[in-house]
This record gives structure tokens, sequence and C-alpha cells, in this order.
């Protein structure tokens, strides 16, 4: 077990007070006569419950005042709870679940809620109607005293769900358009609005920085940037069908229609990426080369990069490799690989090799807060002086590359959203296509299309170009069969992000319409890749290639065909 899976597995078994984590460490230490170890230990375990939580995680349940719970907000003492089934408005002790105000919603049906300092706010779907056929968004004050409505404004959404304030505009849902619209509280006029996360946004709050909202189909919570509706982060949903959130200043709190049940859920924390679905596999990695004739193939070799362990992967025991292994160098990006040399291969000769992994893939999703990042002065400069360097596959001193920068990034200075403002160009003004050959980022940008290594080399370009340190990595892929072979393979760029380190970035997996999709390609990573090779390009061993590699020198006319492929096996658990 390593470092990051024992982190995981110590705070699921000891999720009590640290002062019963600390005396039950010493005593165990204490008999094994270990206290130097127990100390550091004890430590560990301090760090663990202070440090190790992740945004989305639940802290606390209660259940829900009705069957039909639809909105939730917090006016600084109690938890409000909309119900749809009985039309009523709960005010929810947060301490212990309890009820202690109960009052009647406006209308016949009430969705999101939020509280705007003085009074709380509701939504009804149907335009107060309890027979109408047709959706127009309602939005109601209301008196929490008296239970008095001040004040009805009619929305110009057609089906609003989720409700915000955000201290001068109301924010709504509507599930009609997939919108995300804001609008003033007094006449209901649009004053912004953006394409939602998704189809089946419900829930919404505001954090005093980023807009919080939930789906009801993937389970999940994201955040969201009010300035240009970008998701930033994606937490996991506490239940199936979480129609209501809001933000107590601290924490989120959701209210949940399938489970009828109310959470307490972390909203940001230190903890900077979480693992998750784990998937054991067996890959078996070949590289071989058919000498067709007629002369002699003088001289192969061939490198398999070599896997290590990452966040995403761990790699279990040693990796094997077949008879004839040379030597085991690495190039200058500390990339090692498996070389095999041979000589004087006659005509219908074959040599084949190969490796062998087994690893524990997992799905990683990294927990940024632009806030948090650093400035582009606090990247180290060894990280700098090596992957800001420039090259003839970059070229990122050519106009097409200048100008496409500037475009995009504009005055912008914090690096998180340079990097995704140069994300974001791609998405715009690229389409996939695999066109054959790895082209240069000035050809691939103007071109318009590429394959996944020409968006990552063109996103690399972008990023050295503004300041921010770029690299690739590439992998063999599972295609989604327990076992199956694969042999077109897949690059994506990793990018410092200054106070968090190597962030995976996979700009051709992310041109989705989507904003969820968008974001699932920045900064987050599917357990379906074996990562073997991290570069900058140009390497000695394996060039700008990645997975494997051969240099060959051979007699004149001799016809030689080079092939790879991976196998993958998936490893039951015993």
């Amino acid at each position: 077990m390593n470092l990051f899976t024992f982190h995981l597995e110590t705070r699921k078994l000891f999720r009590v007070e640290q002062a019963q984590i600390t005396r039950a460490c010493r005593f165990y230490f204490q008999q094994k006569n270990i206290i130097r170890l127990s100390g550091l230990l004890i430590m560990f375990f301090f760090m663990t419950s202070n440090v190790m939580a992740w945004p989305g995680e639940v802290l606390e349940t209660f259940n829900a005042p009705g069957n039909i719970s639809t909105g939730i907000t917090w006016d600084g003492e109690y938890l409000w709870v909309s119900d749809r089934d009985s039309q009523k408005l709960y005010a929810i002790n947060p301490e212990s679940g309890e009820v202690e105000k109960t009052l009647e919603a406006p209308a016949w049906w009430p969705q999101g809620m939020t509280w705007d300092g003085e009074a709380l706010w509701n939504v009804d779907v149907k335009g107060g109607l309890p027979l109408s056929e047709n959706y127009e968004g309602v939005v109601y004050r209301i008196n929490p005293q008296n239970n008095q409505v001040t004040r009805t404004v009619k929305l110009s959404v057609k089906k609003a769900t989720g409700l915000a304030w955000d201290g001068q505009y109301l924010w709504v849902t509507d599930n009609a358009s997939n919108e995300i619209v804001r609008i003033n509280a007094y006449d209901g006029t649009t004053i912004t609005s953006f394409k939602a996360p998704t189809k089946h946004s419900n829930g919404l709050t505001y954090d005093g920085k980023y807009l919080y909202v939930s789906d009801r189909y993937r389970d999940e919570i994201y955040m969201v940037s009010p300035e240009n509706g970008s998701v930033i982060q994606i937490l996991n949903a506490p239940g199936k069908y979480t129609r209501g959130l809001t933000f107590d200043g601290e924490y989120l709190w959701a209210v949940d229609s399938e489970s009828d049940k109310i959470y307490k859920l972390v909203a940001r924390d230190n903890e900077e990426l979480k693992r998750f679905n784990p998937r054991k596999v067996k890959v078996t990695h070949t590289h071989k080369a058919t000498n067709f004739g007629p002369g002699l193939l003088k001289s192969l070799d061939i490198h398999l990069a070599v896997p290590r362990d990452r966040d995403s992967q761990d790699i279990h025991g040693e990796v094997e490799f077949s008879k004839g292994m040379s030597d085991m160098p690495k190039d200058h990006w500390d990339q090692k690989t498996a070389h095999y040399h041979q000589e004087d291969m006659k005509a219908g000769s074959v040599f084949k090799a190969s490796m062998t992994a087994e690893a524990t893939l997992y799905q990683v999703r990294y927990f940024i807060d632009p806030a948090k990042v650093g400035s582009l002065d606090n990247i180290p400069e060894e990280v700098k002086e090596k992957y800001l360097r420039n090259n003839e596959k970059y070229q990122y001193e050519h106009p097409v590359i200048q100008d496409a920068v500037s475009q995009s990034v504009g005055d912008e200075n914090n690096p998180y959203w340079i990097a995704r403002k140069l994300y974001n160009y791609l998405i715009d003004n690229m389409y996939y296509e695999m066109v054959g050959g790895w082209n240069t980022a000035p050809a691939v940008l103007e071109r318009g299309n590429g394959s996944c290594s020409e968006y990552a080399f063109a996103y690399i370009a972008m990023c050295r170009s503004a300041g921010i340190p770029a690299r690739y990595v590439g992998s063999v892929v599972v295609r989604g069969d327990r076992s199956s072979m694969d042999d077109v393979y897949h690059r994506w760029a990793e990018i410092y992000m200054p106070g968090y380190g190597w962030i995976p970035v996979d700009p051709s997996g992310g041109d989705k319409d989507s904003p969820r999709e968008q974001v699932d390609a920045f900064g987050s990573l599917d357990n379906r890749f074996l990562i073997t090779t991290q570069s900058g390009g140009n390497s000695e061993t394996m060039e700008w290639t990645y997975n494997s590699n051969e240099f060959y020198e051979k007699e004149p006319k001799t016809f030689v065909v080079t092939d790879h492929y991976a196998d993958w096996k998936l490893v039951e658990e015993k």
C-alpha cells in the first residue's frame, strides 16, 4: 500500500476525535516500543484529520422534513427547506435537524429558495397556478416572521428550479433553456445569462465568489464562475436527486428528494485531489519489427517507455520485460526506457520487445481554486528553465501562436484563467481529425484541426508562450472491455499551476459543447489510461513519440515494418 492509499484508508477508518486517535496510536506503538515512529504517525493522523477532506465530502446527514424537498437556504440561524408535496417551508435547526418553524409556501409548486439578508425568496415553477399546464416561473419574497408575501416577480425563464442571491441580483436555473440567468429582483429583467453546466441543472447557491449548481442525472455539483459560466470544479452530489443547495459561510448544504435527506458538505478545503473508481489491470505493451527483405536490417534499437507511480496510477511490483533487454537509459526529461538492440536481422526475421506491468488505475479529480493559484513568479526556476523552452515543434515565437495567445489571454494574469482561456481558444478554433503526421503547433492552429498529439503540441506552445510551464504525457488506453487491444493510444498535456503542481489538461478530450465536459478534461483524468511517457519532446530515446520508439539502419531497398500494440486484461480482486 502506498502513502496516498494509506492516507485515504486511514481517513475512512479513523473518523473519531483527534484525542482518541492520538491515544490509540500512542498505546499501540508504545506496546511495540517504537516511540519515535509512533510520534510521526500521531502527527500524520493529526494532519489527516485536519487536512484530508475534499469538496463534496459528506460531514453530517439529517432527515428532510417532507417527501419531495425541492429547495434549501440559510438565513444565518436556520436552514429553510421547501417541500413540493406538503407545500410548506420549514425552518430547520442545523445542529439537531429538528423543525423549528413551518410556513405555508407562497404557491403550489415551490422550488428553489434563497435568503437576501432580510427575507426568504421562493421560486415557483408553475407561476403559482395549481392547474397550469405551462411553466411560467414566478419568484416570491416572503417575510419569515408573518409568512406574508412582500413581492411577486414574474420571470422571463420558463422552467425555474434553483434560486440564489448574490447580494444584488437573483440567479435562477432554467431547465427549459438549459441556462443560468441573473435577474433583477424587482422586475425580473434578465441581466446576464450563460449555458448551464449540463441539461439537467437543479439546485443553485452562491458562496460570495462562485455559484454551485447540482445535476440530478450525473449526481454531481459544479462550482461555476459567475463571470463566464466556466465550470471550475466537479463535486460528487450526496444523493440521486439533489434539488437544493445553500452555503452557510463555511459549508455547503444539499437537500435530496430521493433519499429525503439533508446533507452538510465540505465546500472548499486544502485537499487538492481525490482518487476513486480503482481499476486493477495487467498490460502488456509490445513493439515489433519485421524485415521483409531482401536485404539485411543492419541495426535495430527499440525503446519501451517504462511507467511509474503517478497520482492516477500505482505500479505493482517490478515491471517485467521480455528477454534480450540491453540497458535502461534515461533521457533529459528523466524518462526511463527499456532498450533493446539487434544487428544483422535477415529477411523474414521478426523481433519483438515487450513490457508487462500490473497497475491500479484511478479516476482522479483535482480541486483547483483559481483564488489559491499563485502567480507566474511563484513557479520554481528549475521548472521554468526546463518546461518553457522553445523548439521546432512548438515554435511559439511564430505570429500564429503569438496572435492566438494575445487574443485569448488579453490582460489576464491569473495562471489558472490564462490556462483556461488558452484551452477555450483551442475548443473554439479546432476540431478533432486524425489527418496523419504530427505537425508543428503553428501549422495545426492555422489548419484548425488535428489529432490528440497535435492538440497537445498547440496547447503546450501557447502555454509556454504565456509563461505557463507545459509538457505532455502519453498512454496506452483500455477501450472499455475486460480484455482488449489498443493500438491507437492517447496523448495530452500537463501544465504547472503554482501552488498545485502538475495538472492534466486534455484539449482534444475537452473539445465539447458542454461546460461540464470541458472541465472534465481540465484537471480530471479517467481510469482508462496507463501512462508510460512524460516528456517535453525531442527526447534522445523517444524523440517526439510516446509509449515506444525505434531507430534502425537497413540495406538499400530493404522493406521494414514496425508495429506496436497493448494487450489489456482486467485483474480480478481476490
